[in-house]
């Protein structure tokens, strides 16, 4: 039997299969059920900012207003802080007492705010670690690049500075020069990145003439979208990385490991296809590894990395002349 255990964030997990933050783990009862079927770890739904804040009063009046996402506002205006800071802190107590796998914190956040404080009480609560969802849409005319980069440099610096618990950031692809603002990221003491977040998508209904979203779920074609970046950045980075969007079987993980991925975290597939997938994909993984001789996971992970391959241009070049010559 192969060794599917690898090493994410400080911990030992017994494999690459993380649950990512969503409604599925806002529960104890399914995170214990997705322990059961084979998760190694899993991240909590993410309290956003703007639950934390004391009111929307408060939030519109932030000088950093215009990063507040208007759905968020609109579910705040009906949440009390207490409640939900609270509610969040039991949740983490609770899985912990239900699980033995690691149990990430989330905190989706914008600005820099009050909310590194309730990160102290997520740590207090026993979370292994806390997952930084940031998101800070590069929209504004009026903030350059570097000082729109910046503001993610801040909360990190922040929040690594006040948690003795390790750090993951998870973000977007939204950034010049991407894989040197990664690996600065990296230098940063955090523990983890996550490549990529999925975000909202606006589409247009033509027959209401309102704003809809595009797609709900993540398809399979999206994993190539991280599969890149990551292969190009393992070997440089200093933390760990976890591949994140399109991953729906145990081939999609096997190809994030196989660029440089410590871990994948998993969200559609599960609403798609129910928990039952992750069994199914630890098991594929495991099968794929006895077929290749592959006693563990490090006998193959960045074994295609941009690195270790004779060709690194197809990674790195997007319109590749071999795969368009003769296409009309």
């Amino acid at each position: 039997m192969a060794d599917l255990s690898t090493q994410y964030m400080g911990f030992t997990l017994r494999n690459p299969i993380i649950v990512a933050s969503s409604g599925l783990t806002r529960s104890v009862e399914k995170i214990v059920e997705m322990e059961q079927k084979g998760a190694a770890a899993v991240v909590l739904k993410s309290l956003f900012e703007e639950q934390i804040l004391h009111d929307i009063h408060q939030t519109l009046e932030y000088p950093d207003a215009y990063n507040v996402n208007p759905e968020a506002l609109d579910y705040v205006t009906g949440s009390v802080k207490e409640n939900e800071v609270a509610g969040y802190v039991q949740l983490i107590r609770d899985a912990k007492k239900a699980v033995s796998i690691p149990v990430f914190a989330s905190i989706n956040c914008v600005t820099l705010s009050e909310w590194v404080d309730i990160a102290r009480d997520m740590e207090q609560a026993g979370a292994d670690g806390l997952e930084l969802n940031i998101f800070i849409m590069p929209g504004n005319l009026e903030i350059p690049g570097p000082e729109h980069e910046q503001m993610y440099f801040d909360i990190i610096d922040k929040v690594t500075s006040t948690l003795s618990i390790p750090v993951a950031l998870k973000i977007g692809y939204y950034f010049s020069s991407l894989v040197h603002t990664l690996q600065r990221f990296s230098w940063t003491g955090i523990k983890g990145l996550v490549l990529f977040n999925r975000f909202f998508t606006p589409d247009i209904n033509l027959t209401s003439l309102k704003l809809q979203p595009a797609n709900l779920y993540s398809v399979p074609s999206e994993q190539y979208l991280p599969l890149r970046w990551i292969a190009m950045l393992s070997d440089v980075a200093r933390c760990d990385i976890a591949a994140s969007t399109g991953i729906h079987d145990a081939a999609a993980a096997i190809r994030q490991i196989l660029a440089g991925a410590r871990a994948v975290q998993i969200c559609s597939t599960l609403y798609l296809h129910g928990t039952d997938r992750i069994a199914e994909m630890v098991d594929g993984i495991s099968e794929w590894m006895d077929q290749h001789a592959f006693a563990g996971i490090e006998d193959f992970r960045g074994r295609l990395s941009v690195n270790h391959q004779a060709n690194p241009v197809l990674y790195q070049r997007v319109q590749y002349m071999k795969y368009l010559l003769g296409t009309d």
